[in-house]
């Protein structure tokens, strides 16, 4: 009897992981998955976004270094973390 009173207690505690589970560890888990490969798939000629706001065309990468070039002959160096979002062709 004294069993199921332990296990009835828990219930609520064990409960409330699984919902922290399914509505927040794993969307974010499946958010950074998506970001990693975002940043992985940068390339030369991309139009993106700076986490800053600043819209740009990447003119070069070099391992974490992006230069982006943001008007004619304005060029800028910035982490590739820094890229918040590539734009797509209707953006």
């Amino acid at each position: 009897m004294m069993d199921q009173n332990a296990l009835v207690s828990f219930l609520p505690i064990i409960l409330l992981f699984v919902v922290f589970y399914f509505f927040l560890i794993r969307p974010q888990q499946a958010q950074q998955k998506k970001r990693r490969e975002m940043l992985s798939s940068l390339a030369k000629g991309d139009r993106v976004v700076t986490i800053g706001g600043i819209h740009g065309m990447i003119k070069e990468i070099k391992d974490d270094i992006v230069v982006l070039r943001v008007a004619d002959n304005v060029n800028i160096r910035l982490s590739r973390y820094g890229v918040e979002r590539v734009l797509q062709d209707n953006e």
